[in-house]
């Protein structure tokens, strides 16, 4: 850390704390060489994310876009906003550790429907008719069977006496 005062690289550590409600780090520090004192503030850094969107364009990620889409995909499923607002914070971290820093909708649709899958299927068939464009029931049947027939491979094999209880 370079001194405001002197410009020199060296300085010790005299006091550190949270602050910020704990999202940045504030230091106390002190140049080894003209001995003045002075504060620095560490923060994570998060880089920008670029979404390509369907028609090209180009517009920063934006999580209270994305969360808005999820509930109301959820609207009345039960599903409290805390889990919803996680499922975010996952997506948005999963971004965020990629290396390549833009990203197409169609790959955070997708993230979403994953995840939604596992949740609640009524969320995942609303989204997947906004994302997707459904155009009719056409469109809702397929969904429904593809995601019937990934269910059906899921369940273990019904032996043959429980399958006469039937």
């Amino acid at each position: 850390m370079r001194c405001p005062f002197c410009q020199f690289t060296d300085s010790r550590v005299l006091e550190s704390r949270s602050s910020e409600a704990a999202q940045s780090v504030r230091r106390r520090r002190e140049c080894l060489q003209c001995n003045r004192r002075f504060t620095t503030y560490e923060r994570i850094e998060f880089v920008p994310i670029t979404v390509i969107k369907r028609d090209g364009l180009r517009e920063s990620f934006d999580r209270s876009k994305l969360l808005h889409g999820i509930i109301r995909a959820c609207e009345k499923t039960g599903i409290p906003t805390t889990r919803l607002e996680s499922l975010v914070d996952e997506i948005e971290a999963d971004l965020q550790q990629r290396s390549v820093r833009e990203v197409s909708s169609h790959e955070i649709g997708e993230l979403v429907l994953e995840n939604l899958r596992n949740l609640s299927e009524v969320a995942y068939i609303r989204f997947a008719s906004v994302y997707r464009q459904f155009q009719g029931i056409r469109d809702f049947v397929d969904t429904l069977n593809h995601l019937q027939g990934e269910i059906l491979v899921e369940l273990p094999a019904t032996t043959p006496k429980a399958a006469g209880c039937l």
